[in-house]
């Protein structure tokens, strides 16, 4: 028997999704699933480059350089490694990276997410084309799809669900050939480990890689041009990182812009914009993304875009067009894959008529998948120096807590934000291993507005490192006295 929402769409609403990546799929999901007529047009594959160059394989090659760290640190636990050498005497052994099998892991991985997210899409009744889709007008786009794009479909739809994504912002002064000199999504081609890996920009893309390559056993020189790795963000949390990166051998050249990168006979040369020059074996370009909305009749559908090219849209993800919506990274909303769904789920609900609830940018929850990991939500601090909210911030160091003092946990801190008189819980920071999980109870704080009494009065595990949430709320238990 159909579902009540089922039964109240089927057969009355059309939606075309272009572009299959995170936000895509997820449009294309709901509105199956309220029983519109579905169409996803995708031509990298389902997931996108979120799933196939881009997270997925990035947060394996992550996941990869933990598990090195945690082999080469286990000795303080107590816990040695040795092989047997002639008669008998121990062998300290070598930690050693296959690259190349560490490549192919992440690229069946990246191609298995991505078959069985269309299989979901099959399975929820999706039609899918594999094709180069463009907007012909506010209700229908045109797919080139066959042997070099010779055939055409074209789909009439209710709603139209852009999803198209962004690209690795590529500099004339530093173009990727995809050898030596790379952006993020040529780096699974390597066979081997880079000797020293030059990481151009310091924002979460380039700290991300920076930290797994480290950690994997290259060398590695970070350039940032400005005075802190990843700018904008907590600034306790950036010296935490910095602190752990020169510990581990990085090189950071702060305030240092790259001027070019050229080939040398066996490596890159990079220039600084002061005249120093950067020697290495590979050069990683990590300086931002470009939205990949031209050429795809967004302008002559009447769709606004912003200066950068990326498409305009509210809180439900509704473009200037109203049967037009946008999700993910080309839009002007924010650059997450998780945000990126949300939006498309948004989208198909509000276009069909279902219970929506706009989104709000200080509940979107954001993490940095460095070692350690940085997760936030909610006000900053640095909103709070600003005046942007009236608050108060406390951090207790991870250190004190005895789950991380088993686990040898030095690195990290959860940093607490309430508002002054009610002490209700607007933002947070946890800067420790795997804060993306120890990020989600504060996340839930900041979605229901609760004060740091209530969070406090929550039974945590004793011992773990989530009880530092609750040694930091009840530390702020006189904040909502005034």
């Amino acid at each position: 028997m159909e579902s009540m929402s089922q039964t109240s769409f089927a057969n009355q609403q059309s939606v075309a999704v272009l572009g299959g990546g995170p936000g895509g799929y997820e449009a294309a999901l709901a509105a199956a699933q309220l029983g519109a007529d579905v169409t996803l047009v995708e031509r990298v594959g389902v997931g996108g480059s979120a799933v196939l160059t881009d997270v997925v394989p990035s947060k394996s090659l992550i996941a990869t350089a933990d598990a090195a760290v945690a082999i080469s640190e286990a000795s303080d636990l107590g816990v040695q490694f040795y092989a047997k050498g002639a008669h008998g005497k121990p062998l300290k052994p070598e930690i050693a990276i296959n690259l190349a099998a560490v490549n192919k892991r992440l690229v069946a991985l990246a191609g298995q997410q991505s078959e069985d997210m269309r299989a979901t899409l099959l399975e929820a009744g999706v039609r899918i084309l594999s094709g180069h889709g463009r907007l012909e007008s506010p209700n229908a786009i045109v797919v080139a799809t066959g042997p070099g794009g010779t055939d055409f479909d074209r789909i009439e739809a209710d709603t139209i669900v852009v999803s198209v994504g962004a690209s690795p912002r590529e500099l004339d002064s530093a173009k990727p050939d995809g050898e030596r000199i790379l952006t993020w999504t040529q780096l699974y081609d390597m066979k081997a480990l880079p000797e020293h890996l030059i990481v151009v920009g310091s924002g979460v893309t380039g700290a991300e890689f920076a930290s797994a390559y480290m950690n994997l056993g290259a060398e590695v020189t970070l350039i940032s041009s400005r005075d802190q790795v990843l700018p904008g963000e907590d600034g306790d949390a950036a010296k935490v990182l910095e602190k752990v990166f020169k510990r581990g051998g990085m090189q950071v050249l702060s305030k240092s812009r790259a001027d070019r990168v050229e080939r040398t006979e066996n490596g890159v040369l990079v220039t600084l914009s002061d005249g120093r020059t950067v020697e290495g074996s590979h050069c990683l370009m990590a300086v931002g993304s470009i939205p990949n909305t031209r050429g795809i009749g967004l302008e002559e559908a009447g769709v606004e875009l912003t200066e950068s090219g990326h498409i305009r849209v509210n809180r439900v993800a509704r473009t200037s067009v109203s049967n037009i919506y946008a999700a993910g990274d080309c839009t002007n909303f924010f650059p997450l894959a998780s945000v990126a769904s949300m939006q498309g789920r948004t989208a198909v609900f509000h276009a069909l008529g279902d219970i929506v609830i706009p989104l709000e940018q200080r509940k979107i929850t954001a993490n940095i998948f460095t070692a350690p990991e940085i997760a936030t939500v909610g006000f900053s601090e640095q909103d709070i120096e600003n005046g942007a909210a009236d608050g108060i911030a406390y951090k207790l160091p991870l250190a004190a807590n005895p789950r991380a003092k088993m686990m040898g946990i030095k690195d990290g801190f959860v940093k607490v934000i309430a508002r002054k008189g009610s002490g209700t819980v607007i933002g947070a920071v946890v800067v420790a291993p795997k804060a993306s999980e120890l990020i989600f109870p504060l996340a839930v704080a900041v979605e229901r507005r609760l004060n740091v009494d209530q969070v406090s009065r929550v039974f945590a595990a004793y011992p773990s490192l989530s009880s530092s949430i609750t040694d930091a709320t009840r530390a702020m238990h006189m904040v909502n006295m005034g």
